[in-house]
């Protein structure tokens, strides 16, 4: 029976760690875009269209491998064929496309687009609806399609969005309505508390911590007994010179320091305490990163994440700090906060319902924190009494270890060994060929 729990739990935290992100482009051959950014008293955007499309359109013989330097010269004609082929009109009236930075961007599959980017001149609050018009390529090419996609809309709650259209505009379709008006501020909240839900669940590297710190919450450090009359002393690492190392005799040894907890309050208490730290501590560095108070290099805080997983799980093997595990959980949670804060930068936050985005992903985070717990905890509870269990906890957080190693090399040196790549499409094929993808 102990056996069969094992490969059972073996395999579910093998798919469980097997499970990286992945993401997809909107960008498809033979259209253009209209990326909408729709702020709280301001409308703008981005117009993309391929440098292939472009000398089509303009009988331009622009090349592969475009730079700036090379788009330059041909800025002003580009500018004026979006300006005759593109329009908005509300009821405030006809809403000039007033063009802010150009750039260009460079897709493996589909060659270069030249990016137009643009605020909506007139738009003093966001109208209810919005008439557009677009003809880009139609006289030259009548299967060209133009794609409207809605990238960000707080109040609708929508962020960072490229994968849903709202509106396809082809040569017999050139003039549509976006209606704006299925927007509200519960809304924007209750999408911002979904944004924090899928970051956690996404977020392998703080999953990964979490599971470390927990892994020991169903048992507990064996005491050494003494002779009568004196005190129990907790099993140290003067107790047992074999945990100074991670040898397979010191393995050993650390399997059989832990016995597991008689009842379930004080296993789910030991996770409550350690989960409050945490939520503390990335709370404060989320809120302050947020508002821009206090920065530090991306770099910089993915590496500290990577190498908070493999202290946290050594300290299961070897303790560093006693009792006082929290002190993993709120000191590192710190810089967690600075790696949930970037995500508030990368959905195209820009400070608008900034207490309630805030609010609204913090929730999220805690919300989904708390469903991998209640996933992970049963099953170690139930598992404790096992007498593979302290080996799970010990050779899984060697594993914990190797993983963050690698992540923190990678990260810290800016490389890429590609073995999550390779996991990742592993994993992917996996779940084709179950018919989950």
């Amino acid at each position: 029976m102990n056996s069969y729990f094992t490969k059972k739990l073996s395999l579910l935290l093998g798919l469980f760690l097997l499970a990286l992100p992945f993401q997809s482009s909107a960008h498809a051959p033979d259209q253009s875009y209209v990326f909408l950014k729709v702020f709280e008293n301001t409308v703008g955007g981005v117009v993309e269209i391929t440098t292939k499309d472009i000398n089509k359109a303009l009988d331009l013989d622009l090349k592969e491998g475009l730079t700036m330097d090379g788009l330059n010269p041909h800025l002003d004609r580009i500018k004026a064929y979006v300006l005759g082929r593109v329009a908005f009109r509300s009821s405030l009236g006809a809403h000039a496309l007033k063009f802010t930075e150009i750039g260009l961007l460079e897709l493996d599959d589909l060659g270069e687009f030249v990016q137009l980017n643009f605020e909506l001149e007139g738009v003093t609050a966001v109208p209810d609806a919005l008439d557009i018009k677009y003809e880009v390529l139609f006289d030259k090419d009548p299967t060209h399609q133009g794609l409207l996609v809605v990238a960000y809309n707080w109040r609708a709650g929508i962020f960072d969005n490229e994968a849903q259209v709202s509106l396809i505009f082809d040569s017999g379709d050139t003039e549509q309505e976006l209606d704006l008006t299925e927007s509200s501020v519960m809304k924007g909240f209750w999408a911002m508390i979904k944004q924090g839900v899928w970051h956690i669940w996404i977020g392998i590297d703080h999953i990964l911590f979490l599971l470390a710190l927990v892994l020991p919450a169903v048992v507990r450090r064996l005491r050494k007994e003494k002779k009568e009359g004196e005190e129990k002393k907790k099993w140290s690492l003067k107790d047992i010179d074999v945990h100074k190392q991670l040898s397979p005799k010191g393995l050993a040894a650390a399997t059989k320091t832990w016995t597991p907890v008689e009842r379930f309050r004080p296993a789910l208490m030991y996770v409550v305490k350690i989960v409050t730290f945490f939520t503390i501590a990335h709370t404060i560095t989320l809120s302050l990163a947020a508002l821009g108070w206090i920065r530090l290099p991306s770099q910089l805080v993915e590496s500290i994440i990577a190498f908070s997983i493999a202290l946290a799980a050594y300290h299961n093997i070897s303790p560093l700090f006693g009792k006082r595990d929290w002190l993993i959980a709120f000191g590192f949670g710190l810089f967690h906060g600075f790696g949930f804060a970037s995500v508030l930068g990368e959905i195209g936050l820009r400070g608008e319902f900034m207490t309630l985005s805030l609010l609204g992903f913090n929730l999220g985070v805690e919300l989904g924190q708390l469903a991998i717990i209640c996933l992970i905890f049963p099953v170690l509870y139930f598992f404790r009494l096992s007498k593979n269990y302290p080996k799970v906890l010990i050779y899984g957080s060697v594993f914990l270890i190797a993983v963050a190693l690698y992540w923190f090399v990678e990260r810290s040196f800016d490389v890429n060994f590609l073995l999550d790549d390779f996991v990742g499409r592993a994993f992917r094929k996996v779940l084709r060929i179950v018919g989950l993808l």
